[in-house]
């Protein structure tokens, strides 16, 4: 296998190839550093195969779209992902082959419901879930901190301890640990019990990233566009969330809410279908759209989408346009299929 750390910074991207085949996959690209990346791939004499994110990043743009654009690479993302440009959804448990090597696929949410790390050999590379003598925020973007800790001691700490680790980011100068490290020395991690680690996550008061609103938000929609004006977090924090059996409640009610679907076309049309009656009108275009919605002022508006990231992003859009009975389906189109509830194709 040919591997190699390619940013040389605080924020890792992981370069993994075949030697016989000479095809290569990128773990977390950075948007700013596409030029070197394919600088090197030019150099090595590989074939960009796949770009990985791990998570949905808020500290910096992701590169996956611009390097599917550039190359034609698979975009892989875990099924919870709310971007709609991901090409393969993968799961827990999924074996990826780049040429001939095989990486396995780790579902380990907490820092992001779509969370994954990768294993191949003996290697791990953990994105935000464990960071080298610490771990990743919880506070936001869907975070959990009870689901961290399973995640990181029943399938990270499972692996054996000679298992070498590299974390989606360092800020100490530190370039891999091992599990069995981790295991013994993680000050937030070592000897503590699930409730003493959701209480300690809890005390923690984490900066927020520089540029959330301008990164967070185009990496969760693929939306790179300046006359798309995101919501704030204290926005967002503001929408009113709905199950989808509470949605299905509604609808079947004498003031059934207008449905608004967000996704793109072919997503609205795709594999997770859509509710029945729902509007397309995706998220890119929701702004520009608004006046169709001007006698619907007074009716309750439900938003969807596919995990209920960009819908709630939707919904906040819409209560700054004073609509004032919006509300998100909670967890998409994802869950509402999950429940078994009615679709149309």
């Amino acid at each position: 296998m040919i591997f190699q750390e390619l940013n040389r910074g605080k924020c890792k991207t992981y370069a993994l190839a075949c030697e016989e085949t000479r095809k290569a996959i990128l773990i977390d690209p950075l948007r700013g550093n596409v030029e070197r990346y394919l600088a090197w791939l030019g150099y090595q004499n590989l074939t960009l195969d796949a770009v990985l994110d791990t998570h949905t990043h808020a500290d910096h743009p992701t590169a996956c779209n611009l390097l599917n654009e550039l190359t034609g690479a698979r975009i892989l993302m875990h099924t919870r992902a709310p971007t709609p440009r991901v090409t393969q959804h993968v799961n827990d448990g999924d074996v990826v082959e780049i040429g001939k090597l095989k990486l396995k696929i780790l579902y380990t949410p907490g820092h992001t419901p779509d969370s994954i790390s990768v294993y191949v050999g003996n290697t791990v590379f953990t994105g935000d879930v464990i960071l080298i003598g610490g771990s990743g925020r919880t506070d936001f973007a869907g975070g959990d901190s009870g689901e961290q800790y399973d995640a990181v001691t029943q399938k990270l700490f499972t692996l054996p301890d000679e298992t070498v680790m590299y974390p989606g980011h360092d800020y100490r100068g530190n370039i891999s640990s091992t599990i069995g490290e981790e295991k013994r020395s993680n000050p937030r991690l070592a000897g503590r019990t699930r409730e003493e680690y959701i209480a300690l996550m809890a005390s923690m008061n984490f900066p927020l990233p520089e540029n959330i609103q301008e990164v967070l938000q185009p990496n969760q929609s693929a939306i790179e566009d300046d006359r798309t004006r995101f919501p704030d977090l204290a926005q967002l924090n503001k929408v009113r969330q709905l199950a989808p059996q509470e949605v299905q409640t509604l609808l079947g009610s004498s003031t059934p809410p207008i449905l608004i679907d967000v996704r793109e076309r072919q997503e609205y049309l795709g594999e997770l279908g859509h509710i029945v009656g729902s509007q397309l009108v995706p998220l890119a275009e929701l702004a520009m759209r608004i006046k169709e919605f001007e006698g619907m002022r007074d009716r309750p508006i439900v938003c969807i989408c596919r995990s209920g990231v960009r819908s709630t992003t939707a919904a906040a859009i819409l209560t700054g346009f004073n609509f004032e009975q919006v509300s998100n389906l909670k967890g998409g189109m994802l869950d509402w299929r999950a429940q078994g509830l009615p679709t149309a194709n």
